[in-house]
């Protein structure tokens, strides 16, 4: 579960909760703090309450419950424009009838700031995003990474603190987007910003975040580093959702010295580490990620339990090699291999042994 709230904190939400009937609650007792600088990430399936925490932090929603506060002081009341917070949003938001420079001075124009500051500062926001030779232009003159890289500049010409984005990169084509992602990153830590960044995208997630906080059904599943997020999911949701996962339904034997004994529906029998389960006759579903499987024996140790694949499906994908299998009475199973000089290419109907270490296969909650 998140963290609670801390007296360093520069964002926090405490004991919030969001309900739009008066019953059903959209979030459900969050607590959760950003130090400052941090990139942090929300990530989750649509109406899992990401999206609203986005909206009270920035003002648009009101919190049913609870407090949010933004360098020590509740911001509860007050109103959107006075909270100093610099947004991006997926539809970019500019306005039509002005220029580019016109868009960016409009937010430094509501600020008071005298018009000899205002030019340098746009100026400057456009150099940051490579687009100083677009300000006398009108959004319609320009294409939809140009527009979104405005969008950005607009979001920070006035030196925010804290910056908000909401799948701002949702409409951009393949190659752009992570073009993109990139460059977000790098501003926001070369100028020290907090940014708060919601997406459904798990990729975008784990290569532009500090940290990053699964969303579902109201509450953060789990807040944590990218790469622990991946490698060490605290439950079924979380393996699910992020990344390419195996899983196989089974049920512990006994959990001792730190392993599980897990018996799978199939009958086959094999260790995993216990995560969210505590005794045996514990429904479970293991978790194992494709690239962790290995089918070369001598790459395996000598005591790990391995099981009998049938190959069903052999997919070059250049860089790598994706194979389905039929593994213990499931015929989704998926290994990823790389495409090296040493490594075997399998054909369909071929029986091989898989096995996996231990710490690698994760016993989570069965639901």
């Amino acid at each position: 579960m998140a963290n609670t709230g801390n007296n360093d904190a520069f964002v926090a939400f405490e004991r919030v909760q969001k309900s739009y009937d008066g019953e059903t609650l959209v979030v459900k007792d969050l607590n959760l703090s950003l130090p400052k600088g941090e990139f942090l990430t929300m990530l989750g399936p649509s109406g899992s309450g990401k999206t609203t925490c986005l909206m009270m932090l920035a003002g648009f929603e009101t919190a049913t419950h609870g407090e949010i506060k933004l360098d020590g002081i509740s911001i509860n009341n007050i109103p959107p424009h006075k909270r100093g917070i610099g947004m991006v949003f997926q539809n970019y938001a500019l306005f039509p009838h002005m220029t580019i420079a016109e868009n960016l001075s409009f937010p430094l124009e509501v600020r008071k700031i005298g018009k000899s500051d205002r030019e340098a500062k746009v100026k400057r926001a456009l150099e940051m995003v490579e687009m100083g030779a677009f300000g006398g232009r009108r959004p319609a003159q320009l294409s939809g990474g140009q527009q979104q890289r405005v969008a950005l500049a607009r979001a920070l010409v006035f030196e925010p603190e804290l910056v908000l984005m909401d799948e701002p990169l949702g409409a951009l084509d393949k190659q752009l987007r992570e073009k993109m992602q990139f460059e977000i990153t790098h501003l926001a830590h070369e100028l020290g910003i907090t940014t708060v960044y919601v997406t459904h995208d798990q990729t975008e997630a784990l290569t532009m975040s500090d940290r990053v906080a699964v969303f579902n059904d109201g509450r953060i599943q789990q807040l944590a580093p990218p790469d622990e997020l991946y490698e060490s999911p605290q439950n079924s949701f979380v393996a699910q959702f992020i990344g390419e996962n195996n899983t196989l339904a089974g049920t512990v034997q006994e959990i001792k010295d730190g392993l599980a004994l897990v018996k799978l529906d199939n009958g086959d029998v094999i260790d995993a580490t216990p995560v969210n389960v505590e005794k045996a006759g514990d429904r479970t579903l293991i978790s194992i990620r494709p690239e962790r499987v290995e089918f070369n024996r001598d790459r395996l140790s000598p005591d790990a339990h391995t099981l009998k694949a049938e190959v069903a499906e052999f997919i070059y994908m250049g860089d790598i090699f994706r194979t389905r299998l039929k593994v213990a009475g499931r015929d989704d199973f998926i290994i990823k291999t790389r495409n090296a000089p040493d490594q075997r290419r399998l054909k369909p109907g071929e029986m091989i042994e898989i096995g996996w270490l231990a710490e690698d296969c994760r016993a989570l909650d069965a639901t």
